[in-house]
C-alpha cells in the first residue's frame, strides 16, 4: 500500500557543504554582533563629544606620515 523510498544517504560532499556553510553562518553573525557593538560605541562617543572630535579630526589631518607640510601664501 504505502511504498517508503529509500532514504537519501548524506554523501560525504553532503556533509563537508554542511560544515562549511556551518562555520560561514557562524562566523557571519560573530562579525555582525561586532559590527553593532562597534556602531554603537561610535555613536555613543560622537554624541558625548561632536566638538572634541572636530578639532581631534582636524589637528590629525596634517600629521600623516609621507606628507610633506603645506606652506601658507
Amino acid at each position: 500500500m504505502f511504498k517508503t523510498e529509500p532514504r537519501h544517504a548524506e554523501t560525504l560532499m553532503d556533509k563537508i557543504s554542511r560544515a562549511a556553510m556551518e562555520i560561514v553562518d557562524d562566523e557571519t553573525e560573530e562579525r555582525q554582533i561586532k559590527t553593532d557593538r562597534l556602531r554603537k560605541a561610535r555613536l555613543e562617543r560622537e554624541a558625548s563629544g561632536k566638538s572634541g572630535a572636530a578639532k581631534a579630526a582636524a589637528k590629525g589631518a596634517g600629521n600623516m606620515p609621507g606628507t610633506k607640510p603645506v606652506k601658507k601664501s
